[in-house]
Parts: C-alpha cells; sequence; structure tokens
C-alpha cells in the first residue's frame, strides 16, 4: 500500500490527484461501505452515502492538513454523511431515530444483500435498538477492530468515554438477546 503522506500529496496535486483519487476509492471503498453500511443497514443507501462521502473527500482533500490520519479523517467524513443521511430520511417518514432503525432491521429479512443467519439478523436488532454513540462504538470496535485511540480521533471523544460506551453497548446488546 502507497505512503499515507505520498498519497495526500498526489491528492492535492492537480496533475496526480485524479489517479490518486482512484486508489484511495479503491483502497477504502469496501472498509468505508460496511461501516456506513452497519449504520444505514440498507444496501443501496450504503451505496449513496459512500458516494456522497467519496464526493465530500474529493472536494476538502485540499483543506485536509494531516492532524490525523487520512482513513480516520474519512471515517469521520463517513460517519456524519451516514447520520445527517438518516437525520433527513428520518425527518422524511416521520419516525424518530429509534423507530426508523427498527424498521430498517425488521427489513434485513427481506434484503437480498444481506447474508446473515438467524443470529446474525438478531445481532443487527439488538445495535439497531442502541443510542446512536453506542451503536457507532460497537460497530468500530467489534466490526472495523478499531483501537479505542482510533475511535477516539474519528468520534472526537476521549477514550474513556469510548470504553463506558462499548461497555454499555455489550451490556444491552446482551439483555436484547437474552430476552429473545
Amino acid at each position: 500500500m502507497i505512503e499515507e503522506a505520498l498519497l495526500v500529496e498526489q491528492l492535492q496535486t492537480p496533475n496526480t490527484q485524479a489517479r490518486a483519487f482512484e486508489l484511495l476509492v479503491n483502497t477504502y471503498k469496501e472498509k468505508l461501505y460496511w461501516h456506513v453500511r452497519r449504520i444505514v443497514l440498507d444496501h443501496d443507501d450504503a451505496d449513496d452515502v459512500l458516494q456522497n462521502t467519496f464526493i465530500k473527500v474529493f472536494k476538502s482533500i485540499n483543506g485536509f492538513k494531516g492532524d490525523s490520519k487520512l482513513y480516520s479523517w474519512m471515517y469521520r467524513i463517513a460517519t456524519n454523511e451516514a447520520l445527517s443521511f438518516i437525520k433527513i430520511k428520518t425527518r422524511k417518514l416521520g419516525l424518530n431515530n429509534n423507530d426508523f432503525h427498527e424498521k430498517i432491521a425488521d427489513n434485513l429479512e427481506s434484503d437480498v444483500y444481506f447474508e446473515g443467519d438467524h443470529i446474525q439478523l438478531m445481532l443487527q436488532k439488538a445495535i439497531a435498538v442502541l443510542p446512536e454513540k453506542q451503536k457507532l462504538v460497537f460497530n468500530m470496535k467489534y466490526y472495523d477492530d478499531l483501537k479505542y485511540e482510533e475511535i477516539s480521533e474519528i468520534l472526537e471523544t476521549s477514550v474513556g468515554a469510548l470504553k463506558a460506551s462499548y461497555h454499555l453497548a455489550t451490556k444491552k446488546i446482551e439483555a436484547f438477546l437474552k430476552e429473545d
């Protein structure tokens, strides 16, 4: 893989930008897709959010200062885009955030792109009813296997708060799964 500083330099240079952006997309699209997909749950919505994420990354790359890692910066953009997408969609549907997530989780069974079994479906339903921050922290830690320091950089929250959120999320998921 190309070194991050060199990639950023190429992304910020007009004559190397197109090729560098293609490399960036090819390197991060799958990780970002699954990160976004776990937030919005729907395949088509995840594709839309991912496209918006890469558009925003492309338009904003010259403002990237390197204060954080490139992928942390992109994860933050993807997270914010996904949360904004959900906020707009819930408003359009006249639902609150929890009702929206429960509805989407219930629709996973009929989603042709969902490949999980019954246990995976129940886990997704349990995650869907978590508060937003706990959901994000759980997904980033459990699925993306990110370290707390990386999550802290992405969500701009202290490591201690993230550990507490993860602990609470696991307890709530455990309780949800025991109920079922």
